[in-house]
């Protein structure tokens, strides 16, 4: 038997390597569909990225056996458009719908359970914006979709909000359109009627550890395999590093494991993987959802195969096969692993960015670790695509270990080793970002 085609979706290489070390990867022919660029940058066109895809899909001379992707709009809804049109399996494209429309994963979320902020709709044509009635500061501000925590502002006060939204408006196109293409596919409930892509949502802040829970649904019933901890920078909302497994107590992981079933279920997700994002306060021991990913988290993936042995990606593949997706658990060479997010909170321009040759060099002598750089040799921050409010990505670096010490000490030997140096832009520059 010949072995099955999966078309990957903004197939990039860190990801390729990892997908060529699930089991049965013998058995698979990975093939690349429109590439991260066409996918992500300025604004993207779905009936262009749509006929570009078919146009490689109909050429193909052999079976599709599966069409999948790990990246947010528009991966995740092309994903089963394509699947529904070449009769792959795949989840709809409503249930996906539901979870990146910010607005309208909401609206879902209350209908099956109390664990989440108070929120509403902003009126971003009204002559002068307010909150939304209940809704109180501090709060968090953010389109209906968006890439990466792209124009998301934490704010304080009516000054921080009208700030906040005048940027919103100005930027909330790019995404907003192309996502209105998905929304006017779908047959829209009473209460989505009229509110369109280009809707702006504000959210109560909410505070204490954030954690991620991952899970599938498979045969309608839905299984959560991994929580892991997520640890942002001190004073600021940027993530310092993902780390599996979840230290948090497990009664407290176990109501996360509920809640994440009830919405899941409410949504009516089917043959996909997901990934969702909490606050646990444990002063209060309250739990509250932030978001729900219609993907898993490719950021995870080396985690899952650090501490399972297999990396999360299994579980995609295996459900657009029809396969088993279960992942072994604590069958891999660390108890405990993360992905550190190296940021800087100023712009400038990077220099000493090491070489392929330098950075596996590295890797080598610090086992247990693989390092992804960001930024190119003489590249200006500012100028990166996808990065968040108040910081940019210098590498992501993964590090595998048998306690927090070491994965600390793993990354911290990394970071000087790299020796990224900058040259600093004028202080309040234009596009200097604020920590």
């Amino acid at each position: 038997m010949g072995k099955k085609n999966i078309f990957v979706i903004g197939l990039d290489d860190a990801n390729l390597n990892t997908l060529l070390r699930v089991p049965d990867a013998r058995e698979y022919r990975f093939h690349p569909l429109l590439t991260t660029q066409e996918l992500q940058v300025g604004e993207v066109s779905v009936p262009g990225l749509l006929e570009k895809a078919e146009g490689i899909l109909n050429a193909f001379d052999g079976s599709i056996d599966a069409i999948v992707g790990y990246w947010d709009f528009p991966v995740s809804t092309l994903v089963p458009i394509l699947s529904e049109r070449y009769g792959t399996r795949s989840t709809s494209l409503e249930s996906v719908v539901k979870c990146e429309h910010k607005y309208w994963s909401r609206l879902e979320q209350q209908k099956v359970v109390e664990e989440h902020p108070r929120f509403g709709r902003v009126d971003m044509e009204a002559r002068d914006p307010r909150p939304p009635e209940g809704v109180r500061f501090p709060m968090w501000l953010k389109p209906a979709l968006s890439y990466s925590s792209e124009l998301a502002f934490g704010v304080k006060n009516e000054e921080e909000f009208r700030a906040a939204l005048e940027e919103i408006r100005e930027g909330v196109g790019r995404v907003g359109r192309p996502f209105q293409y998905i929304l006017d596919q779908l047959e829209l409930p009473p209460e989505m009627e009229g509110i369109g892509g280009q809707v702006c949502l504000a959210e109560e802040a909410l505070s204490g550890i954030q954690v991620a829970v991952e899970g599938y649904v498979h045969h309608g019933e839905v299984t959560v395999y991994g929580a892991l901890d997520s640890i942002n920078y001190p004073d600021s909302s940027s993530f310092l590093r993902h780390q599996y497994p979840s230290t948090l107590p497990e009664p407290v992981v176990r109501r996360l494991h509920d809640v994440s079933e009830r919405v899941i279920r409410r949504i009516g997700m089917d043959s996909a993987t997901f990934s969702i994002e909490y606050f646990y306060d444990p002063r209060t021991d309250a739990i509250n959802l932030l978001e729900i990913n219609p993907r898993h988290s490719q950021s995870h993936a080396e985690l899952f195969e650090y501490v399972d042995g297999v990396p999360n990606h299994h579980c995609m593949i295996s459900l657009a096969l029809g396969k088993d997706p279960s992942l072994p658990d604590g069958a891999g060479r660390y108890k405990s692993a993360a992905k550190w997010y190296y940021r800087w909170f100023a712009d400038g321009v990077v220099h000493d960015v090491p070489s392929d040759e330098d950075r596996r060099r590295i890797e080598r002598e610090i086992p247990g670790v693989r390092i992804d750089m960001v930024p190119e040799e003489g590249q200006r921050l500012s100028q990166m695509p996808e990065q968040d409010s108040y910081s940019f990505e210098l590498a992501h670096i993964f590090t595998g270990g048998d306690s927090e010490e070491d994965l600390r000490e793993k990354y911290d030997r990394c970071v000087a080793a790299l020796n990224l140096t900058f040259n600093r832009p004028t202080p309040g520059g234009r596009d200097e970002k604020n920590t």
